[in-house]
């Protein structure tokens, strides 16, 4: 057998990165893993953390404003200070190389590209030098990919890799992509105290999520002030008296809307660029790295995982596709990626969150289920918080309650979808998750309550009415299941 530098060879440093030399460092392989920038990755350094840092600030004056306290004028060079200082605390241990000799993982700072399916040559301060591998992990990640827009190359413009870095508060911001990012950023902006306009080709936000939540989310936030241009197309930009002035067309109609500045919230792009794919033989399209339900390239001994597969867009599924391919490429095994697992939430207030398919994506797929509602006008504690905002829905099969997926919109849903994440993940039945003691009043009260509707809508009148002759009963006989009435 052929003899190696390392057993394991890691492309990249952030979420998907560290999990996987993590993994295949503790279970015995001798690991190197190759960073060009920073450790840490988008989610440190431009996506989740200073994200929802700002949502965090954007929240408090929220709060104080319901509470009926004035909290002044926003003093935004202290907001994005503290921005900068919570991802300096997040990073904080992941610039300590100490701690990954520990665990006896190798850290490089270099650009990284394979000469040959077994080598990758790492150019670094210290000028170039090849490495060969047994087996390799790319998990280079993504990046802000912004749509072909007339005008845009020659418009200033942020993404979520500037929109940290900017030191006013714009007084009017516009942004394109009524995705997760466009939502969060306009209701924290806005939160803020800047006017905040959002467009987007589709016709209601947040598409991947169910349609009815999305809508009452975007119904929160023109409440709050946030102006929305949905249906509308971008036909150009340009910059305008120190702002700028955006070209739309609505309804066949046409529109011009004008701001200070302007953050592109849609499009992205998988970092493989110059890695050299074509010298290791893994194959590769526009979106990414092709890999199969392990993990598996084109190459049998090498893996990739996160964003830069083209796969998802979400750290912790980036995560869940590291551990995969490290286990895999590690231990031999066949673990495959769990698609059907996958939940994700928008932190908004209220949050929405999805777990699965929806409602129309069952439908369109022929798939047989039940939808089980909740209101969070009947849980308990959000009616005491004043967060009455907020439904869940619980799809499910007919007469096992076999989870399908689940969608929350509402104060705590990424907390409620997770319980339900590890219901549906271990198999757990409806039935199994209303017998089970949940503490009162808790958010997650609700997602019980939820599944005890799938007894409610098994209260057939031919069975009450056997019940009360059994055993003398004198009751009235309820009327047939409705699933809108809850219990």
């Amino acid at each position: 057998m052929p003899t190696y530098d390392v057993d394991l060879l890691v492309l990249g440093g952030g979420a998907a990165g560290l999990t996987c030399a993590g993994t295949a460092a503790n279970l015995g392989a001798k690991t190197m893993m190759v960073e060009r920038d920073r450790l840490g990755g988008d989610c440190t350094w431009t996506g989740c953390v200073p994200s929802k840092t700002l949502l965090h600030h954007a929240d408090l004056r929220a709060s104080a404003r319901q509470a009926g306290i004035d909290p002044g004028p926003v003093e935004f060079s202290a907001v994005i200070g503290d921005v900068h200082a919570t991802r300096g605390e997040v990073y904080h241990d992941a610039d300590r190389p100490e701690i990954f000799e520990g665990f006896g993982i190798e850290v490089v700072s270099g650009e990284a590209a394979f000469t040959d399916p077994h080598t990758v040559r790492i150019t670094g301060a210290d000028g170039p030098r090849d490495v060969t591998f047994r087996m390799a992990v790319i998990c280079t990640g993504g990046r802000a990919a912004p749509p072909p827009i007339p005008g845009l190359d020659e418009t200033p413009h942020l993404t979520n890799e500037g929109l940290f870095e900017i030191e006013t508060l714009p007084p009017h911001l516009v942004i394109v992509g009524a995705g997760p990012i466009g939502c969060e950023m306009g209701q924290a902006f806005r939160r803020l105290g800047a006017e905040v306009t959002i467009i987007d080709r589709a016709d209601r936000p947040l598409g991947r999520d169910d349609a009815d939540h999305a809508r009452m989310l975007q119904g929160v936030l023109e409440g709050e002030g946030v102006r929305f241009r949905m249906g509308a197309d971008v036909d150009r930009v340009e910059a305008a008296d120190g702002g700028v002035r955006l070209h739309l067309t609505v309804d066949g109609q046409s529109e011009t809307v004008e701001g200070d500045r302007l953050l592109i919230a849609t499009g992205r792009k998988p970092n493989i660029e110059g890695l050299g794919l074509e010298a290791a033989g893994v194959a590769f399209i526009k979106k990414g790295v092709t890999v199969d339900e392990k993990c598996r390239t084109s190459q049998r001994h090498i893996w990739a995982a996160g964003d830069c597969t083209g796969e998802y867009a979400l750290t912790h599924m980036s995560e869940h596709m590291a551990k995969q391919a490290a286990t895999n490429a590690v231990l031999k095994l066949g673990a495959t990626i769990d698609r059907g697992g996958v939940a994700w939430t928008t932190f908004t207030t209220p949050e929405v969150a999805q777990l699965g398919p929806t409602e129309a994506e069952l439908r369109e797929a022929g798939t047989s289920f039940v939808t089980y509602r909740f209101p969070y006008t009947k849980v308990d504690r959000a009616v005491t918080e004043h967060a009455t905002v907020g439904h869940i829905k619980v799809l499910a099969t007919k007469w096992r309650g076999k989870i399908l997926g689940a969608s929350v919109v509402g104060e705590r849903a990424g907390e409620l979808i997770a319980m339900l994440a590890v219901a549906k993940k271990g198999g757990v039945p409806l039935r199994t998750v209303s017998d089970t003691i949940i503490p009162y009043p808790t958010y997650g009260l609700g997602a019980r309550r939820a599944a005890d509707q799938y007894y409610v809508q098994k209260q057939f009148p031919v069975a009450i009415d056997l019940v009360k002759r059994v055993f003398g009963y004198r009751g009235t006989t309820p009327p047939p299941p409705d699933p809108d009435r809850v219990l």
